[in-house]
């Protein structure tokens, strides 16, 4: 059979995430399934598609046709997967399509043919298409010029919506209001895109979404169909998204399904596609906005909304494979030409990190800032939007308990921000109406009444003393233990044990597909209070593998590879397994990687009452991040079995004091902290041990984790405003060592034994957090003696917490001292990567631990002859306002790997590899003169290789008096960056801690990603950026 190359998604961003890895593993099964070979472009090393048992070979290179051009003709592919990749994917074929290097080697398109693609992706062709055969869409032009805009602006008149073709996540899409706006914005969307349409403002529309699969012979389904709850305006990511669609009539809904039957007829597509539509909400008129011939987000929820394995059919489909020819594998008794029934109700709700930002823009709109998301299954839908709540891990338990307060719910309402829905419900809980609430967000009032319902019910509970019948009534609106108690000033633990009395508990049901109309085998499960009997029986002889949740700021898709590896390598070792996981973009909630598998949030409550129904062997909380490990305790004093290090152990890690008292004993060095309750604590420590310090709220107000202070000034602002000090909530005050190298070792032990560990370094100086850093595996500055005494503290630290199974640890090295920062007794973020550069499979490793601990040898250092450099992606470009400078709270909301021979190739190749290009000789410099006089040596090489090197009078100065001419003067650079003059801009802040202070210099930065010019903050990163430059020449 032909060799098939799958081109993946590369590192996740906001637009474009870990629906991929789903989407793309479900494809590259489909394709050896029939006897295919496949090659995987990819350098998402993080990912399970990019495994070495998926695809028959994985290329870790940067997403470019140079690229891609090379290994096409080393691997003799005729063959060409782009549909489960996203845009990224998309739009790689279509540049080797226009190239002509696809016709050059004969190389087929597997299938919607480019053409299909143009002209949905096309947004002038796509809406003259559908003109062509009557179907509507928005009044709208095209523009590929700012001039063109502003005179097509005037015509269709403001409000107008602008949206860029060709992007993922509507990236450089939005709402207009005027034409200083609308200049802006176009200008910085088409410094990348060619083309933006210019379209009517759909004001108060409501939004749907049809899934549809198509076959050679021209079959068609629809797999599902998808309400926003939020009006057009708001992205469809960014939306609470419902399925099935609710406020449809019949009618309607049968014209939406015949429309979009024909447009994926209209547009030849073979595989899967999705189409948006926007409906008037006072006559059910349409307007289709938009179609995606490929795998998309909603592909992902429509998948696991339904249970249908959309990614997997669509790979058959693209073989030349009819629907009826595929067997549905979630029922095993159908083949996949059949619509699927829902009897339950579905809720997805995005998660947003926007607050970990300082100063980003929490305003959502058409442009994607959202991370990750939920989905929630109930029979109702208040049940399943407070599970979908419950689901974000943002500290709110339901709609009830959002720990945040909102000062004007009516301007939230209007203008909507990712608390949009805790301030519906609070609009209602204080009495207000539907109508003006539908007047304000345009939201249709079926789904206000709703929320209304709740909180109504919430204000009349809190008078009611507990009992079966309201209890009952409270699980069946979604309220969790948590917040029932906390109406009635009780524990959560008195609420179980009130519910179980009164035998108030949930039900386990199936997604089938098929809504019990055939006998059907699924193992998607969720839990009801609405029903009267289980779907099935419980079973004690499976493992149970907490996930990870969704997809966040600090816990991304390696945890997910973490989760399915362990379900995978016990399954090999003949042990069933139990998954819950909350998120539908991951490979852990696929219909095959698990025996059973619940939808249901990672909180105590649900994990609790799925562990008593199942009953099973054991439960693993080390592999899903710190959400499962935030579970030990609580489950342990259940009496649940864990598997792994033991819960006071983990405790003994977690818990600050006890760790500093551990390495205190065992005499391992550690950075100076105290514990304060009042501010005259903190000043006496800071005088003791000086500036910088690294200031840590125990109770975190207005999104505040975690800050540098420099100075006095700064710590006592940042006291009075962030953080409240008191003796019930302490603050955590830590000496900062600033020029320190940190150090990670990631490893497995076995009984307090290590089985084998990695010693990596970040390239940036400590002060950046882990998840933010360049991290290269093996250490390539590490001196013989300094290596010895990490394995000697790693194993003190391992004997004395007595670990089984995976750690991390973090240590910063300075002057030839190593001081430890701390241990997570679980799985890290950077296990994908360790195991994939040093050939170790990690979690192996950690199910041998788990099963048979005495048959498991030390693994010795492995002497590799290549190296791995790990690049975090971030999504700055999405999060308007904020400093894009990488500092102690993580940012970066992905990562890419490349492995190679030499550090500084591997390096610059994996900094590609994370979406940067620089494609000219010219270079704007801005830093302080400490900084400068580092890189004036690489400068004056650059400048004498052909750069233009550029930078404003103080940074001109500087640099000219240590080599003359070396600096271009720009007087205005702004306008400069606005002109696309620069290729590469490197802006580093004198206080990388507060750096908004000097705002000329914050506005050169914020311009360069505004503008989509590659940008460097850090000197270590600089200098080894100017290094690989100088060398490419």
């Amino acid at each position: 059979m032909s060799k098939i190359l799958v081109i993946g998604s590369g590192g996740l961003r906001v637009g474009q995430a870990g629906e991929f890895d789903y989407s793309g593993s479900q494809a590259i099964k489909a394709f050896k399934d029939d006897g295919h070979q496949v090659v995987l472009v990819n350098p998402n090393i993080a990912t399970v598609q990019t495994d070495n048992n998926m695809a028959d070979k994985t290329y870790f290179v940067p997403l470019q046709i140079k690229e891609l051009e090379q290994i096409l003709i080393e691997e003799k592919i005729k063959l060409l997967a782009l549909g489960f990749g996203g845009q990224t994917a998309l739009n790689l074929g279509l540049e080797l399509h226009k190239s002509g290097i696809l016709q050059q080697y004969n190389i087929e398109v597997l299938g919607s043919s480019i053409a299909s693609i143009l002209a949905t992706e096309d947004r002038e062709l796509f809406r003259d298409t559908l003109l062509k055969h009557q179907i509507k869409t928005p009044v709208s032009k095209l523009a590929t010029t700012c001039e063109q805009a502003v005179s097509m602006a005037q015509e269709i008149g403001y409000p107008l919506m602008m949206r860029s073709g060709f992007s993922l996540g509507g990236l450089g899409s939005g709402k207009i209001s005027s034409e200083k706006e609308l200049i802006t914005k176009i200008t910085q969307t088409l410094s990348v895109t060619p083309q933006v349409l210019l379209e009517e403002y759909l004001t108060g529309w409501k939004e749907f979404e049809y899934e549809i699969v198509r076959d050679t012979a021209g079959n068609a389904l629809t797999i599902c169909n998808m309400e926003n709850l939020d009006p057009m305006g708001i992205h469809t990511g960014e939306s609470i998204v419902v399925a099935p669609a609710q406020t449809l009539n019949d009618r309607e809904h049968q014209q939406l399904r015949d429309v979009a039957l024909q447009a994926a007829e209209i547009f030849a597509i073979i595989g899967e596609c999705n189409i948006q539509f926007a409906v008037n909400p006072t006559n059910g008129d349409y307007r289709v906005i938009e179609m995606n011939p490929r795998l998309s987000r909603s592909s992902a929820l429509a998948s696991k909304a339904t249970g249908y394995p959309l990614a997997y059919v669509a790979a058959k489909l693209c073989l030349g494979y009819q629907l009826y020819q595929i067997r549905n594998h979630m029922t095993t008794a159908t083949s996949a030409f059949f619509e699927p029934a829902l009897d339950y109700i579905v809720v997805k709700i995005p998660r947003w990190d926007t607050h970990k930002l300082r100063e980003a823009e929490r305003k959502i709109s058409s442009e994607m800032k959202s991370v990750g998301e939920v989905m929630a299954i109930g029979r109702s839908f208040p049940e399943a939007l407070q599970k979908a709540v419950q689901m974000l891990n943002i500290g709110a338990s339901c709609l009830l308990d959002y720990p945040q307060q909102i000062a004007n719910l009516a301007d939230e309402l209007e203008y909507a921000t990712d608390r949009r829905i805790f301030a519906l419900y609070q609009w209602f809980a204080q009495g207000n109406s539907i109508i003006q609430a539908a007047q304000l967000s345009h939201i249709d009032p079926w789904f206000l009444n709703q929320i209304q319902q709740i909180a109504d019910f919430s204000n009349e509970l809190a008078k009611q003393e507990l009992n079966a019948t309201n209890l009952l009534n409270a699980k069946q609106l979604g309220f969790s233990d948590k917040a029932i108690a906390g109406l009635h000033n009780l524990d959560e633990l008195a609420i179980r044990t009130l519910r179980l009395k009164y035998g108030v508990q949930p039900v386990v049901k199936q997604i089938d597909t098929v809504a019990g109309e055939f006998q059907a085998q699924s193992n998607y499960l969720y839990l009801t209070y609405h029903g009267t009997h289980h779907d099935l029986a419980s079973s004690s002889e499976h493992i149970c593998i907490l996930g990870s949740g969704p997809y966040a700021i600090g816990s991304s898709v390696e945890f997910d590879w973490c989760t399915v590896n362990l379900a995978r390598e016990l399954r090999k070792a003949q042990q069933k397994v139990i998954i819950i996981n909350s998120n539908p973009e991951t490979v852990s909630t696929d219909y095959d990687e698990s025996e059973r598998l619940y939808f249901e949030p990672l909180s105590l409550e649900r994990v609790a009452d799925i562990l008593e129904f199942e009953n099973p062997q054991a439960t693993v909380v080390s592999v899903g991040g710190q959400a499962a490990n935030n579970l030990v305790l609580p489950l342990s004093k259940l009496g649940h079995n864990l598997l792994g290090t033991s819960a006071a152990n983990i405790n003994q890690a977690e818990d600050r004091q006890l760790f500093s008292q551990l390495l205190h004993d065992a005499e391992i060095d550690q950075p100076r902290w105290i514990n304060a309750t009042t501010s005259q604590q903190i000043i006496d420590f800071v005088t003791e041990v000086g500036f910088p310090v690294i200031v840590r709220p125990s109770y975190v107000l207005s999104g505040a984790a975690m800050k540098v202070a420099t100075n006095h000034q700064d710590l006592t602002e940042y006291l009075a405003t962030a953080l409240k000090v008191s003796p019930t909530n302490s603050v955590v005050v830590c000496q900062f060592i600033g020029d320190a190298a940190e150090i990670e070792v990631d490893g497995v032990a076995a009984n307090g034994a290590i089985i084998f560990s990695a010693i990596a370094e970040h390239i940036e100086n400590a002060g950046v957090h882990s998840g933010d850093a360049t991290l290269v595996y093996p250490a390539q500055n590490l001196a013989p003696e300094i290596i010895t005494q990490i394995n000697a503290i790693s194993s003190k630290i391992v004997a004395n917490l007595n670990i089984h199974g995976p750690f991390n640890m973090q240590l910063l090295l300075k002057d030839k001292q190593l001081k430890v920062i701390e241990c997570n007794v679980r799985a890290s973020r950077s296990f994908p990567f360790i195991s994939k550069v040093s050939g170790y499979n990690l979690i192996e490793l950690v199910t041998q631990v788990f099963l048979n601990p005495q048959a498991v040898a030390p693994i010795a250092t492995p002497q590799l002859k290549h190296l791995g450099v790990k690049t975090p992606v971030f999504s700055y470009n999405r999060f308007k306002g904020c400093d894009p400078v990488a500092q102690v709270e993580m940012s970066s909301t992905g990562e890419v790997a490349c492995i190679g021979t030499d550090l500084l190739t591997t390096f610059y190749r994996s900094w590609q590899a994370a979406g940067q290009t620089i494609n000219g000789k010219r270079l704007l410099i801005g830093a302080p003169q400490s900084v400068l006089q580092k890189l004036a040596p690489s400068l004056t090489k650059l400048h004498k290789q052909g750069w233009l090197i550029s930078a404003d009078n103080s940074t001109s100065t500087e640099l000219n008096a240590k080599a003359k001419n070396l600096i271009h003067l720009v007087a205005d650079i702004p306008s400069a960056i606005k002109q696309q003059q620069f290729d590469l801009v490197i802006n580093i802040p004198e206080n990388v801690y507060d750096s908004h202070q000097n705002q000329e210099q914050f506005t050169i930065r914020r311009q360069a990603i505004d503008y989509h010019i590659p940008l460097i903050t850090n000197l270590q990163l600089a200098n080894l950026i100017l290094q690989c430059l100088i060398l490419e020449q």
